[in-house]
């Protein structure tokens, strides 16, 4: 079924109207008054009209709550959730380098999703370029530039330093991996099952300690 099509009449605008001079009284109105039919008429639009508007509220109501909530940064660490289930594929363009699962079968994996237009995401980057050196070789870090463009995800990169690769995505890896806002960190074991989802930026000493539960 294709969209609903809220289609509006074409009005002609109304002409004027000079009551004639000999109404006088009866008219209720004086000769060479200058009220018109225009001017005493407004438009009250149809009942199927107001319901289709009022319709649309909510709707929009919805849309930007969502959208509010699925893009607000989160500046403190939030809750820790513990995840089930294999690791969705990371299907994109790549920033920098570039991954296959073959590239990460066997090692635990820390995906954190980011955005060059997150504050609390650039705070968070230098802790976890420092953890991925530490980590070299043991952990896959890999990140998801989120809802961003190609140039600005690059500026990140090369203004932070990263060494580990990034993804893009316009949308569909964050619906998969079920992210609510950014940054958003998740933890996959040397299986490839989602372990944990760590929302908002992190410090090191929360991140490492997850990470060594699942060495």
């Amino acid at each position: 079924m294709g969209p609903r099509v809220l289609r509006v009449a074409e009005t002609r605008p109304a002409e004027r109207w000079s009551p004639p001079a000999s109404a006088g009284t009866e008219s209720g109105l004086q000769a060479g008054s200058s009220t018109s039919y225009a001017d005493s008429v407004s438009f009250v639009p149809s009942s199927r009209a107001k319901l289709a508007l009022l319709a649309l509220i909510p709707l929009g109501a919805v849309a930007v709550t969502l959208a509010a909530f699925y893009l607000r940064p989160s500046e403190e660490p939030g809750s820790v959730i513990e995840r089930s289930g294999p690791m969705p594929a990371l299907e994109g363009e790549w920033l920098n380098g570039e991954l296959t699962q073959e590239s990460y079968r066997g090692k635990v994996v820390l995906v954190n999703f980011w955005g060059s237009w997150c504050g609390p995401c650039r705070k968070e980057q230098p802790v976890l370029q420092r953890l991925s050196e530490e980590y070299e070789g043991r952990v896959q870090f890999i990140g998801v530039d989120f809802l961003d463009s190609e140039a600005r995800g690059l500026e990140f990169i090369r203004e932070f330093g990263v060494t580990y690769p990034s993804v893009m995505d316009d949308g569909p890896l964050g619906h998969r991996f079920g992210v609510p806002y950014a940054p958003a960190t998740f933890l996959v074991d040397r299986t490839g099952e989602m372990r944990y989802q760590l929302l908002g930026a992190q410090e090191a000493p929360e991140l490492r300690r997850y990470i060594e539960e699942l060495l």
